[in-house]
């Protein structure tokens, strides 16, 4: 018993002394991490297990059976699951708690497949698939014949992996904007651009998708557009894409790519295209086009064309290879920008030979290979808020490709005062001559060259420069007479100076007239004044009341004149000399021929002017007027007037000029002009230049012009057909062919609007030749829709005197819905070519796949 008790004692103490052991080891412990804490909790904290799912998932379906031994969910018939911001709605969904994985299925038809899809929403966003299964706690999904839309299209594909919120994979995805695929009013899209993996990259305010190899297909139909990877933004902001071209085929240079590049926006206010022209035959063309816009402030662009065209085979004879440049700059100023200083560019400077020689096939589908001319212009002006002053800086640059020479001015700086009046009217009203005197002068400082493209900015260029300062003074007043004329009055007065004058002399050596330029400081003042009387008379002759023709008008201004201007060729004055022509004769000329700042007046003026304008009008019965007449004009101009000089020593009267404006139909456009000799010209008898006689009386034709002109339309022909043929014909077509409408025997209907503009001019220039020169040319364009969405437009001009076709062109395009296809061919002239291009309309697509030139002004491009 003693032995109990000491064996219980012992087993109490080796408890108490490993207590106390282990309360020693934990003090230290605790005073080593500087943390003492003697105090009794007041309560313990239980830490729960975190839940799986971080919200409830609710279900909902018209039958809903649970597997609780499988924990699995089955949900059949307008069944619907709900969690968190995803909303799932299918024929068939399966829920498996254990893995946390929701599978979702479209409603089967008979054979077993999905004819209505399974739809799931997310942040308002709806997907559709045939066969879903998502992930609940990562929120990943798979899904099969997954229909997604973005921005304006659908990409469909056959299996999508979705990794997150934001990423999206897909294979054999087809992308389209076929409105009506995306409607589902067609199953299949007229087009689609298909790519073997795709990945969808969703953002806050824009998505992309990024494919691999691309191919279009058209109506099912593979096309040979691949490209090796694809960028499509789905942002309402502008985004780089690449530029579709176009293809075809030129006669002179072979086949070739027009228009394939790259547009990349640069900032807020830039955007650049770089696009590119090859020919198989060896020819390029290069266009960088840059865009600028602030908004309020001003817009432009530069673009240029630097290219080499290459025609025959090298080493034989036609062969030949030529450079080509243009460089263009168009700027605009705001007019809210700045209303006293304005800044604004039109620069178009080419190549002598460039629009016979560029591969841009632009210019030639635009008639621009026909320009004789090309103009360039800077201007500055500036204006004042207290000042009547306005100041104009300008420089120029005219190029002649007939005489390969260029005219440049630079700079040329004009000050111009504000129209003012010398007195102040006593009543308030301006009464009398001297009330209504004004006068308008300015200055002029003007500095100009003739060169040649080679000569540009060289020391050639700048010893032929002309300097010139001019000054005018135009003084002028006007009264009324007797209540029915109008008498007026005007002076001019010109101040000029220039750094040039002008020496002529016979070279017999070259038998031709020699023009020499001298550096010499020199100018003239000359003067001139006219009046003038004028009225107006009417005539009115009146018909019967029943007649279709109620009246005609006639309006007639007539008009007489002096003109008074010295003899400015008088030797006192010393701007004219003279010089010995190859015959011996004395032939004057004015040291200031061939200068910018004109030539002071040869001969005295005593003239007398003699102008009848004329308007007849005529008025008829109309039943579609609702006052029951209509003005018809029969002559809207019919125009002449001549002069004579009673100081001339010979031929006193002037040309005699007719002119004239009508419209005969009201569409008929027709503007002619006749000007008559009236003295009479001998021809000796082998020679085709005639003299000059002074017997009046015997008028000849000098000149002659005709230009006429005639739209026609089917509105001119018929009532516009639409809503006959709603009214008619019951039947409407229906996808594809709304535009159309059916008869009884299944014959569609539908509207043929074309157009047809001919185009006609003649002239005649006779002057002193025997036969002189005649050019007549007859032009068509017109368009023509041969269906609602086949569209024919084409231009002809015929020249009769050669009887050649002088321009033609011909082309094609048809409205495919979603994208247009467009053929343009020119079979004759000096360029053979035809151009086919197939473009997509959508807005998204015109910025990744363009096809357009892209204008700041689209709502889609905001500054």
């Amino acid at each position: 018993m003693v032995t109990t008790g000491f064996k219980n004692i012992l087993q109490i103490l080796i408890i108490l002394i490993f207590n106390n052991f282990l309360a020693q080891q934990g003090a230290q412990n605790l005073a080593g991490n500087k943390i003492v804490n003697d105090t009794i909790p007041k309560s313990d904290t239980i830490v729960l297990k975190k839940e799986q799912l971080e919200s409830v998932v609710n279900t909902k379906a018209d039958n809903i059976r649970n597997d609780i031994p499988k924990k699995m969910t089955y949900l059949n018939k307008k069944a619907q699951v709900t969690y968190q911001d995803m909303i799932i709605d299918a024929d068939y969904i399966s829920i498996d708690w254990d893995k946390s994985l929701i599978f979702a299925r479209g409603e089967l038809d008979s054979l077993g497949r999905v004819k209505v899809p399974a739809v799931a929403t997310q942040a308002g966003k709806k997907y559709e698939y045939d066969e879903f299964t998502y992930n609940i706690k990562s929120g990943q999904a798979i899904a099969f014949n997954a229909r997604t839309e973005e921005s304006e299209g659908v990409i469909v594909a056959e299996k999508t992996k979705k990794y997150n919120d934001s990423v999206f994979f897909m294979r054999r995805g087809k992308y389209t904007t076929d409105e009506y695929f995306i409607k589902k009013k067609d199953t299949v899209a007229d087009y689609y651009l298909l790519a073997p993996n795709i990945k969808l990259i969703k953002g806050k305010d824009k998505s992309q998708v990024i494919t691999g190899p691309i191919q279009l297909y058209i109506e099912n139909v593979p096309t040979p557009l691949v490209l090796p990877f694809a960028i499509l933004p789905f942002s309402d902001k502008r985004s780089a894409g690449i530029l579709i071209p176009s293809f075809g085929e030129r006669e002179d240079v072979g086949f070739f790519l027009n228009s394939l590049g790259y547009y990349q926006p640069i900032g807020e206010h830039f955007d650049l295209k770089i696009l590119a022209d090859i020919y198989t035959k060896g020819s390029w063309n290069l266009r960088p086009e840059m865009n600028y816009k602030k908004n309020y402030k001003f817009s432009g662009n530069f673009s240029a064309d630097i290219g080499t065209t290459v025609r025959g085979i090298k080493g034989l004879s036609d062969y030949s290879k030529t450079g080509t440049y243009r460089i263009a700059w168009r700027h605009q100023q705001d007019t809210k920008a700045n209303p006293f200083l304005n800044f604004s560019a039109s620069v178009d400077v080419v190549s002598n030979k460039f629009y016979n020689n560029t591969v841009n096939n632009n210019y030639a589908f635009n008639q621009n290979n026909l320009n004789a001319q090309q103009n360039s212009s800077l201007s500055i002006v500036k204006r004042f808020l207290t000042l009547p002053v306005t100041i104009t800086g300008t420089s120029s640059y005219s190029q002649n490709f007939s005489t390969g020479l260029a005219d440049l001015k630079l700079p040329v700086l004009n000050v111009a005062i504000n129209q003012f009046y010398l007195f102040t009217p006593k009543t308030g009203i301006r009464q009398g001559l001297l009330e209504n005197i004004t006068i308008n002068t300015g200055l002029n400082f003007n500095n100009f060259v003739q060169t040649t493209e080679d000569e540009l900015f060289k020391k050639e260029m700048w010893d032929k420069m002309q300097t010139g300062l001019r000054n005018n003074i135009a003084i002028g007043t006007n009264t009324t007479l007797a209540k029915y004329f109008t008498f007026s009055l005007s002076a001019n007065i010109d101040n000029a100076l220039t750094t040039k004058t002008l020496t002529k002399f016979y070279n017999p050596i070259e038998n031709k007239v020699e023009d020499v330029f001298n550096k010499k400081i020199a100018g003239y003042s000359s003067f001139s004044t006219s009046a003038s009387l004028q009225t107006v008379l009417y005539g009115m002759l009146n018909f019967k009341k029943d007649s279709p023709i109620q009246a005609i008008r006639h309006m007639m201004t007539p008009q007489i004149g002096f003109n008074y201007s010295p003899d400015f060729s008088a030797p006192e004055f010393g701007y004219y000399k003279n010089y010995f022509n190859d015959r011996g004769e004395m032939t004057p000329y004015s040291i200031f021929d061939g200068g910018i700042i004109g030539t002071p007046n040869s001969g005295l003026v005593q003239a007398l002017s003699i102008a009848i304008n004329n308007n007849i009008e005529m008025k008829v019965k109309s039943k579609n007027d609702s006052i029951g007449t209509k003005k018809i004009k029969i002559f809207e101009a019919l125009n002449f007037n001549t002069n004579y000089n009673f100081a001339a020593e010979k031929y006193k009267w002037s040309m005699f000029t007719f002119n004239g404006q009508t419209t005969i139909f009201e569409k008929l456009n027709l503007n002619t002009s006749l000007v008559l000799e009236p003295y009479k010209i001998l021809f000796v008898p082998g020679d085709d230049v005639g003299i000059r006689t002074e017997e009046f009386g015997n008028f000849s034709i000098q000149g002659f012009n005709a230009q006429l002109s005639y739209p026609l339309s089917s509105e001119l022909f018929g009532k516009k057909e639409k809503v006959e043929l709603a009214k008619k014909y019951n039947t409407k077509g229906e996808i594809r062919n709304e535009n159309y409408y059916f008869d009884e025997d299944n014959y569609s209907r539908f509207q043929q609007p074309w157009t047809l503009n001919v185009n006609a001019q003649y002239s005649y220039t006779k002057s002193l030749t025997r036969f002189g020169t005649q050019m007549a040319s007859v032009g068509l364009d017109a368009t023509i829709k041969l269906s609602p969405y086949w569209n024919v437009n084409g231009n002809l001009y015929y020249d009769v005197i050669t009887k050649e076709i002088a321009n033609t062109r011909l082309g094609f395009s048809r409205d495919q819905r979603s994208f247009t296809i467009n053929f343009n061919w020119i079979p004759y002239g000096q360029y053979k070519v035809y151009d086919f291009f197939i473009g997509i309309k959508a807005n998204i697509l015109r910025d990744a796949l363009k096809y357009k030139d892209r204008s700041f002004t689209q709502p889609n491009a905001p500054f």
